[in-house]
């Protein structure tokens, strides 16, 4: 049963992730690739999630928490960017 949920899963992350990329090329704005971008990096943090469970393996959800860490930094420096122009003040 944790197999078709494992496979369900990953079916639904990947097709998140398809249409993170469309929103990445098609966004209308800078905001939009931003948002694009942040989602995408939730998305592969879930795959890295489901291949630890699948696996069975401890190293990938920890993994998972640097990935998290580095795409919230990130998204606050493109905001940051976005807003004033200039990351370092």
């Amino acid at each position: 049963m944790i197999g078709y949920a494992l496979a369900f899963g990953f079916g639904a992350l990947g097709l998140a992730l398809v249409l993170n990329l469309w929103r990445l090329f098609k966004g209308p704005g800078v905001a939009d690739r931003i948002l694009a971008l942040d989602t995408m990096v939730i998305n592969v943090i879930g795959i890295i999630v489901l291949t630890g469970i699948a696996q069975g393996s401890a190293a990938s959800f920890e993994a998972a928490l640097l990935l998290a860490m580095v795409g919230f930094v990130g998204t606050v420096a493109y905001a940051k960017f976005l807003l004033r122009g200039d990351v370092i003040e």
